[in-house]
């Protein structure tokens, strides 16, 4: 098992294959784990970087630690263990947080960004308050791992379904949903965002019930030149559901950002 000694605790991370480095954040459903169909094809041609988010995997958080506050910070950390410079940014859900701040914060470190289903926590009224609108209209007493996936997929891939609970089941417990945003520090405003320089993608499944498309398309727009994806037939987890279109449109992006 791989770790690194980050602000006060130890992430473990992953690294496959050569080349330009290109680092992915799960979403709170998963871990370093998450990204098991999109390593073998992207391993191919850059340096694959997985890491657990702390609180996540096997990347312990300290008693009363920051937790999602520590994020983008403990990202630098590990990209400086790693001696990368620059890296192409691949993010699910939670993940956004973490990608879109660093992106934010250390704009020449960041060759491209990609952003699937996730606004990354903007700190903009319009799409804080549109994603907060449609939560209040759309409550569920499914769990949040069931919700993640869109109802066709879980139905024709039962044990691939199973399988994105077993991920999510290897996680240390965590505070109920309600209580994992107090005291959360908000993600970047509108002028922060206006400090990406990198080619930006959003990435949404049409029938996500959790981050909508049309919050998407609102968080893009205040995204310098940011580009938005819609994937039919897919829920909250394109990057799981439909994975040989995610990996497609990633690389084509990734390629053609040329950066």
């Amino acid at each position: 098992m791989t770790k690194a000694r980050i602000n006060g605790i130890d992430i473990h991370f992953q690294t496959y294959g050569e080349g330009d480095a290109i680092v992915f954040a799960h979403g709170a459903g998963g871990n370093l784990l998450s990204w098991w169909q999109q390593i073998p094809y992207f391993s191919q041609r850059y340096r694959c970087v997985t890491f657990d988010h702390r609180g996540f995997g096997h990347s312990a958080d300290e008693l009363e630690g920051p937790g999602s506050d520590s994020f983008v910070d403990d990202l630098t950390g590990l990209l400086d263990h790693l001696g990368v410079d620059r890296a192409h940014l691949v993010a699910q859900s939670m993940g956004g947080r973490t990608m879109l701040g660093f992106a934010a914060a250390h704009p020449q470190r960041t060759r491209s960004l990609v952003m699937a289903d996730t606004v990354g926590g903007m700190a903009v009224e319009e799409v804080s308050g549109l994603h907060r609108k449609w939560r209040e209209s759309h409550q569920s007493s499914e769990q949040v791992g069931s919700r993640a996936l869109s109802p066709g997929f879980r139905k024709k891939n039962q044990e691939l379904a199973n399988l994105y609970l077993q991920i999510s089941s290897t996680n240390p417990p965590r505070p109920p949903a309600s209580d994992q945003s107090t005291g959360q520090s908000p993600g970047p405003d509108a002028e922060r965002l206006g400090c990406i320089t990198a080619p930006v993608l959003f990435i949404v499944g049409e029938e996500d019930v959790m981050t909508p498309p049309e919050v998407v398309e609102a968080g893009a727009k205040y995204v310098p030149g940011a580009r938005v994806t819609r994937v039919p037939e897919a829920g909250h987890s394109v990057y799981f559901e439909k994975p040989e279109i995610f990996n497609f449109v990633v690389s084509s992006f990734i390629e053609e950002a040329g950066v």
